[in-house]
Order: C-alpha cells, then sequence, then structure tokens
C-alpha cells in the first residue's frame, strides 16, 4: 500500500482566529473541499453534506472543532458511517517564528485501509489545491474587512 497519510501546509496571512473560524464553517468547508462541494444543513440525517466536483456524488461530515488547541477533526462519509479520517490544524505564525498574524494551516489525512491507490492520489492532490483555495478565501475575506473605528 501506497503512503498511509498525507499532510500539507501553507501560510496565511490572517491571524490564526480567523483562519480556525473558517475551517470549522461547514457552510464555508463548501467552498473550498473538492469533494464536499456546496455545502448544506441535510435536515434529514442532521448531518452537514456537500456533493464532490469528481463523480457528484454526495457524502456527509461532522466537524469537530477544538478552539483552544486549534485542532479541527472532520468526520466523513454517509449518515450512518461517519469516520475520522482528515484534521485541520492551524499555529499562530508568531508562536513558530513566522510574521505576527499570520499562522500555519495544514491539512492531514490518513489512508483507509480499503481506499484504491487512484483515488488516494486524488485526495492527496486535492489537498494541496484545496489549500490554496482556503489560504486565497481567508485572505481575500480578512483583508476585505473594514477596520475597526
Amino acid at each position: 500500500m501506497d503512503k498511509l497519510g498525507h499532510m500539507a501546509t501553507r501560510i496565511v496571512a490572517a491571524p490564526a482566529l480567523r483562519a480556525f473560524a473558517y475551517l470549522s464553517d461547514p457552510l464555508k468547508l463548501g467552498r473550498w473541499s473538492l469533494g464536499c462541494f456546496g455545502t448544506f444543513l441535510d435536515e434529514h440525517s442532521g448531518l452537514h453534506a456537500g456533493r464532490s466536483l469528481f463523480d457528484d456524488t454526495q457524502g456527509w461530515f461532522h466537524i469537530d472543532a477544538e478552539p483552544g488547541r486549534f485542532l479541527i477533526d472532520y468526520r466523513v462519509g454517509t449518515p450512518g458511517d461517519l469516520c475520522f479520517r482528515i484534521s485541520a490544524r492551524v499555529a499562530p505564525g508568531e508562536s513558530i517564528g513566522y510574521t505576527p498574524g499570520s499562522c500555519l494551516v495544514m491539512l492531514t489525512a490518513w489512508r483507509p485501509a480499503e481506499m484504491t491507490p487512484e483515488r488516494w492520489q486524488r485526495l492527496c492532490a486535492s489537498h494541496e489545491s484545496e489549500l490554496w483555495l482556503i489560504k486565497a478565501q481567508i485572505e481575500r475575506e480578512y483583508q476585505g474587512e473594514e477596520p475597526p473605528h
């Protein structure tokens, strides 16, 4: 089996709290997750869902966010079978020597035993692209804000 996990990171020109709030928002996930685009609340299951841009299948997810640690776990799958497979982590930039007010955003994925090599490659490539979307969208929102009066 090819790699069992994948990790990708980008620096984002916005505070860690802003990035964490963005990544914790289930509706905003539908703007960057290629496998779960156009998210909505599925009233039948009580979970959020979206559609894959690859094959138009519907997937469901639950976000478990831990603000004190800037850690987000995404449980994905179907309403009866959500699996812990994806995590996001935000690190304040200044805590690791980067510009104050910036942060690092990391996506981590674990490969399920039954996932084909082709599907795994697609997931890894998606995460690399998704981080560019996350970075651009957070920075655009943050820089577009009016300064406090």
